[in-house]
């Protein structure tokens, strides 16, 4: 979904929707769906390829002001040295005339977070943001995130691995095995009452400060089937420690057990 957002005008999906304020965004002109960009932007997970190596830090986040016509070049100019200033990017004039080669792996995650914001978006896909920094830096770039959805009023479609940064971040949590979403709800319910068995052994395999805690919930067996290829049925039922008969016919549908906390399992059925 993430890149469908990105390359909708080249590469047309197959099924389905997107929607965006009600809006599906699979049929709008290229010229709607660039007032669309404006309000959506993402945050890559490798800084390191998603900026230009030839355009200096300055040029890097004026071009989408330009694409959309926004300000004067004194205001762009100005904008741009704000946000850098927004994100711990300090002294901002120095840092406008860098190139990526001479930001550190923090600065430049910075970078690509200033680039996404300074369309002042509404919705920000951030794609591993963090999966690149070294551990010391993860806690300040999540800190910064944080602060900057409370100020610009974001919402943030996090994709992670790390459901300890999601605990961190989010408020909703979606689960997804082999590219299918099992379980739906807010944070607290999910970690508090997983009902789906790969979201249970999903949590019971966070890392826990206790050298004596012991697993609540064993480790799925196998090994993770080919997602090009995957099994027919529920994807996870050749691993699932409770699959029963219909698992490895029938797609489960997402059930909604108690409100707002949805499942794709026929153990809630």
């Amino acid at each position: 979904m993430v890149y469908l957002l990105i390359i909708l005008d080249v590469i047309k999906p197959t099924a389905g929707k997107i929607l965006f304020e009600k809006t599906n965004l699979t049929q709008l002109s290229k010229r709607e769906m660039k007032l669309f960009r404006r309000r959506m932007q993402v945050i890559f997970q490798d800084p390191y390829a998603s900026l230009n190596p030839r355009m200096k830090t300055g040029k890097a986040l004026t071009q989408p002001l330009e694409i959309h016509g926004i300000g004067t070049v004194k205001e762009r100019k100005q904008r741009v040295l704000d946000m850098l200033e927004h994100v711990g990017l300090t002294p901002p004039q120095t840092v406008y005339t860098r190139y990526p080669h001479q930001l550190s792996g923090g600065q430049r995650q910075r970078v690509v977070i200033a680039r996404a914001l300074i369309l002042n978006p509404d919705f920000v896909v951030a794609d591993e943001p963090i999966a690149m920094a070294d551990v010391s830096m993860r806690v300040l770039l999540l800190d910064l995130m944080m602060n900057l959805k409370r100020e610009f009023n974001l919402t943030y479609l996090f994709i992670t691995h790390d459901l300890a940064t999601a605990k961190y971040i989010c408020n909703r949590i979606a689960i997804m095995y082999l590219g299918k979403i099992i379980e739906i709800g807010s944070l607290k319910e999910v970690f508090r009452d997983p009902l789906q068995p790969y979201t249970k052994a999903l949590l019971s395999a966070i890392p826990i400060p206790d050298p004596e805690a012991k697993r609540k919930e064993p480790i799925p067996k196998g090994e993770i089937p080919n997602p090009i290829n995957p099994p027919s049925g529920c994807r996870f039922h050749p691993r699932c420690p409770s699959r029963m008969q219909r698992c490895d016919k029938e797609v489960p549908p997402l059930n909604e057990v108690t409100p707002g906390h949805f499942v794709a399992c026929y153990l809630y059925y």
